[in-house]
């Protein structure tokens, strides 16, 4: 009985600890957490100039974050123990199904608000349209990232008729650079993944561009947004959104593969939805 009065106590004690955080709207410490879709002891390298702005502007301490995956990442928001993160638009779309949450920016490239997936194929595999994917390994990232999985699930599906199990093999390998490698090392024979990390998988030298042929690309989606806690002090929700659309130090954007942010709101995820229920995909759930 003394087992049973001690547990329920501890557990008592946890769940006030978590409810205390949860409904802090002006915490002293923000945890900032970044997508998990590179090496997390690279991102948070890369990523100081923006602890250091961050800090700076806002007048608070700030604890970068980076989260095993993107499942753990949604997690984290669902429960509080984050306050603002960087996150892909399918895997907000999911943290907003479960979470209270709202996006406040999103990144600028080449101008503009939007991006797109590529498909890649290895050089030697005989890959030279999306229909030769057909009873080939297909590599995708992370189940719940939106450019290395479902845009480019839903081109195979909506340009070749090809859905995955059935047509091809899916492989999720974690990241989109590992999406890359697997790639070209013939792992895969073919897989998906962001434009613009792709550019920058090449940059870094992880692959030989030689290794790989491009398929295609995807339409222009929106752009992977910032999001937080909606339960934040509105005053210190409106000043995190100024500190990020007033970012101009290069240091930080070439960081975040950005020229800039520009302030956005929850009806831009729309088309992500509308993909989702294209391949039956239940937010809640995934």
């Amino acid at each position: 009985m003394r087992t049973l009065i001690q547990l329920m106590l501890a557990l008592g004690l946890m769940l006030g600890t978590a409810l205390s955080h949860a409904a802090d709207s002006d915490p002293d410490t923000l945890k900032v957490a970044l997508l998990p879709d590179e090496n997390a002891s690279e991102l948070i390298k890369r990523n100081q100039p923006l602890k250091d702005y961050l800090e700076a502007s806002l007048g608070k301490d700030i604890e970068l974050i980076v989260t095993t995956d993107y499942s753990s990442m949604i997690e984290a928001m669902r429960f509080g123990r984050i306050d603002l993160g960087y996150f892909g638009p399918l895997s907000y779309v999911m943290a907003r199904s479960k979470s209270d949450i709202e996006p406040f920016a999103a990144m600028l490239v080449d101008g503009k608000p939007t991006y797109r997936s590529i498909l890649i194929a290895n050089a030697e595999a005989g890959v030279a349209s999306y229909s030769d994917i057909k009873g080939k390994k297909m590599a995708y990232g992370d189940r719940a990232s939106t450019s290395s999985h479902l845009i480019p699930k839903t081109l195979l599906l909506e340009q070749a008729g090809l859905e995955a199990d059935s047509d091809y093999e899916e492989h999720f390998v974690g990241t989109h650079d590992a999406v890359a490698v697997n790639v070209a090392n013939g792992n895969a024979d073919a897989g998906g993944l962001s434009e613009v990390i792709f550019a920058h998988v090449l940059d870094r030298g992880l692959i030989d561009r030689d290794d790989v042929v491009v398929l295609g690309y995807s339409d222009e989606y929106p752009q992977y947004p910032w999001a937080m806690r909606s339960n934040l002090d509105p005053e210190l929700k409106q000043k995190i959104q100024d500190t990020f659309i007033a970012i101009d130090d290069p240091a930080i954007l070439d960081n975040l593969k950005a020229e800039g942010f520009v302030a956005i709101d929850d009806e831009a995820y729309d088309i992500v939805r509308k993909l989702g229920g294209l391949l039956n995909l239940d937010f809640a759930k995934l």
